[in-house]
Order: C-alpha cells, then sequence, then structure tokens
C-alpha cells in the first residue's frame, strides 16, 4: 500500500512533531493568508513507533513539576488564540479556575503530559502509532533529481509507504549511559524510573544508588528515598553539591525566540561563549526548591542519628559489576582518587540523554545532507537541512540543531514559534515550486 499525495511526512511523534501537527490542522481549518492569498491545505503523515502518544513516561513522579511556564506549551507563543493551548485544555478538564487559584507558572508533570495526550487525541487523524520507519528511499524525476521520497514503514505487520515532499524528523534523544556499562535489571537509566521500581517493590533493598547532578538525578533520590524508608540512598555526584538552575528573567531570555535569530547569525566563537555563559540554566543543573528540600532531609537525619540519605560529594563512579545478589560499584573520590567498593541493589544513572543523528533513518539519501567540519547537519534558519542540490525535496529537523540553533532547540521553550516558521517554510518551498512549473 502505498500513501501518495503528501506535503510532509513526520517522522516521530513527540511534543515537537505534535506541535507541527497542530500548527498542520490550524493552517488547514483556515489555509488563506490575508498577506499571501490562499496557500492550500497540508497534507501530513505522522509515524510514530509506540502504541499511543508518550513522553518521558519514566519519570512522571506524582510531585514532579515542570520546568517551563504552561504559557509555553504547544500553541500559545505561536498563536495565543489556539483551541490547542494548556489553558483550553484546563477549561475542557473544568481544573481552570482551580488552577488560576493555584498560583503558579509550572504544572505538574504528569498533568502537561495529559495535556500533550488531549492534544494527540485531537489531531490523531495525521498521526500512525505503533509504526515503525524502516528506510526512506529516493523518488527521482526525469533529471535525476530527488523531488519526493517514499517512507516505508512497518504497520500492524504490513508495509506501508508513504510519498512525501517533505520530512520533519523528529526522533527525539536516546539515554545516555556511561563507557562500558549496560542496562540490566539493576542497572538503570533514569527514564526507566517508574517502569523498573516495581521490581523491587517487597524486596527491602537495602542500598540504592543514583549517579548524577541534573533534576533527573535529585528527583530519583528524592522519590526513591520516599518509597523504600528502610533503604539507604546513595547520591554520586562529581561536584560538592547540586547546583541551582539559573531561572532569573534575564538569563530566561536566552530561550527567547529573538534568541534564537541572534545565536544563528553569531560568528562561532560567540556561539561558544554563549552556551558557556547559559548553560547552567539548562545542564546539570536541579530547581532550588528540590534542593532545599533534599538539604532538608539529610539534615534532619544527621539530627536524628540516622543518616539514610547520603550525598557522595567529588565522587564518580567508575565500575559497575554485577553479582548474584546484587551490584559491586566501585567509587573514585576526584580529590584523593582512592577507591571505594561499595555493595548496592540497584543502581541508577541519571545521565543525561545524547541526540541521535537525524540523518541516520535517511539511509543513502542522509549522504546528501551536507554536514559541517565537525560532522553536524548544516542548517538553515528554517531548520531546512542544507542537501546537495540534487536533493529537492525539504528535509527539517526537529532537534539536532543546538549548536546552529542554541540552547532552546530541542526544548519545549521555542517548540511552537519553530514549527510555525517550518511550516512557512515548507510552504513557501511549495509555492516556488509552483512558480518554477509554471
Amino acid at each position: 500500500m502505498t500513501e501518495l499525495g503528501l506535503d510532509l511526512v513526520g517522522i516521530g511523534f513527540g511534543p515537537s512533531n505534535l506541535a507541527m501537527a497542530i500548527a498542520v490542522a490550524e493552517h488547514n481549518a483556515r489555509p488563506h493568508d490575508p498577506e499571501r492569498g490562499p496557500l492550500g491545505t497540508v497534507a501530513t503523515r505522522f509515524l510514530e513507533r509506540q502504541p499511543e502518544f508518550g513522553w518521558h513516561r519514566g519519570m512522571l513522579l506524582e510531585d514532579a513539576t515542570m520546568q517551563v511556564s504552561f504559557l509555553k506549551d504547544l500553541v500559545t507563543l505561536r498563536n495565543p488564540t489556539s483551541e490547542f493551548s494548556f489553558l483550553r485544555y484546563l477549561h475542557d478538564q473544568d481544573r481552570l479556575v482551580d488552577f488560576i487559584n493555584h498560583k503558579t507558572l509550572f504544572p505538574l508533570r504528569v498533568e502537561f503530559h495529559d495535556y500533550f495526550s488531549w492534544a494527540a487525541e485531537q489531531v490523531s487523524d495525521q498521526v500512525s502509532y505503533d509504526t515503525e520507519v524502516i528506510s526512506v528511499l529516493p523518488v527521482t524525476d526525469e533529471n535525476g533529481d530527488v523531488s519526493e521520497v517514499d517512507v516505508v514503514a512497518r504497520s500492524a505487520g504490513a508495509i506501508v509507504t508513504h510519498r512525501a515532499r517533505n520530512l520533519v524528523i523528529g526522533t527525539g534523544l536516546r539515554p545516555r549511559m556511561p563507557a562500558g556499562v549496560q542496562q540490566s535489571a539493576r542497572v538503570w537509566h533514569s527514564s526507566d524510573l517508574l517502569r523498573n521500581v516495581g521490581s523491587i517493590r517487597g524486596t527491602d533493598p537495602r542500598r540504592l544508588v543514583v549517579v548524577g547532578a541534573g533534576q533527573s538525578a535529585a528527583e530519583a533520590v528524592a522519590f526513591l528515598h520516599e518509597q523504600f524508608p528502610a533503604a539507604e540512598v546513595c547520591a554520586v555526584i562529581s561536584r560538592y553539591g547540586y547546583s541551582p538552575a539559573d531561572d532569573s528573567s534575564f538569563a530566561n531570555r536566552i530561550f527567547d525566540p529573538g534568541a534564537v535569530d541572534e545565536y544563528f547569525d553569531a560568528p562561532d566563537d560567540v556561539k561558544q561563549a554563549m552556551m558557556a555563559y547559559h548553560g547552567n540554566t539548562n545542564y546539570s543543573v536541579v530547581d532550588i526548591d528540590l534542593i532545599q528540600e533534599l538539604y532538608r532531609r539529610t539534615y534532619r537525619e544527621k539530627v536524628l542519628g540516622r543518616e539514610r540519605l547520603r550525598l557522595l560529594n567529588l565522587t564518580r563512579t567508575t565500575s559497575v559489576e554485577e553479582r548474584p545478589d546484587g551490584l559491586a560499584v566501585t567509587l573514585q573520590s576526584l580529590v584523593s582518587g582512592e577507591r571505594t567498593a561499595l555493595d548496592a541493589d540497584v543502581v541508577v544513572f541519571a545521565t543525561g540523554y545524547h541526540e541521535a543523528d537525524p540523518y541516520a533513518v535517511l539511509g543513502e539519501l542522509g549522504d546528501l545532507c551536507l554536514r559541517d567540519a565537525q560532522g553536524r547537519p548544516q542548517v538553515g534558519r528554517d531548520y531546512r537541512a542544507v542537501t546537495d542540490p540534487r536533493l529537492r525535496c525539504g528535509v527539517y529537523l526537529q532537534g539536532g540543531t543546538e549548536h546552529t540553533h542554541g540552547i532552546s532547540s530541542a526544548l519545549l521553550s521555542n517548540t511552537a514559534v519553530r514549527v510555525g516558521e517550518v511550516l512557512d517554510s515548507v510552504l513557501q518551498h511549495r509555492a516556488a515550486t509552483v512558480l518554477m512549473a509554471a
């Protein structure tokens, strides 16, 4: 089976491509621009491996809150009157007044996930779930140029081909584990915390170790400390303790839509300086309220004479060895170099994520997408990949563009604006193609 005539196929359906589907739905409802005239509707198909929408389900802890304002939802910065806003979701759930009385900009993470699911249901006609992309094949025209692509996918045991003039790649992030460490029944990445924690309930674990210094690490420490009141919880941190996120008003301007223009236009040395200055707005940092709560717990336990929450500062993990009755974790002091053996029931690595090569899914077509001297994608301001002239269809990246577009390129902060820019680019290139044909 082949689905023809698509303007774009989205690979992956996380928040970024969900926002893209909403932008398309809103455009199709009014495909006429007062300044540019009729633009026509946009035909799409988004392909997602998961059986339903899901976003960091393994860390949807009951009391964890968002680190981004609810106003930076899927639509508001692009279209404040949208029917897909978080406020509209709250109204539909009969919680709008309650949320206003709550006096917060930062909803529960589980609530925001429910908002995403609510929005995804409204554009479900654009999405094929439980669908795995197998390959992306070129469709050449009479000149030998690649004017379209066939996205071949497996869905419900059947092979389906989707032919499109544009791709929007939003395959997300991949959990990062330390070199030489493999995930197992006792060695977890924080992204699987809730999925795995049931396996140790009722087993009376004696010691649980969490490695990492960021928000996920601190949340995992707090969660395990609460859930297993008889267990010792050790936080392995390569610094003196958790560092607070800089969420001050001026620093937050790094996430503004206008900051993307400044970053994109800046020379490389300025880009590096900007990331060095403002990396503490997002990387390896923790909300100050959670830091204070963890410190309160450690101090209380010290007063009571039972120190169950231990922060192993200026320390790193050098090895994890599986044993029949648990794990042997080797720690090393960054000060003295001394190594210490620690028995543990579980080790959770909250060691972040890495961006998958967005071109890996393209196969040989990826060779027509240009890279810079460091092997990173060359990308235009409109998030369209710079390609060999033979590749005439658009390849747009939702992620993998931090080196060109700045710190917000893979974050929710700029998602609503970004997808509007991608859609505008798709429409402009389509209009240009029609003019050339005429």
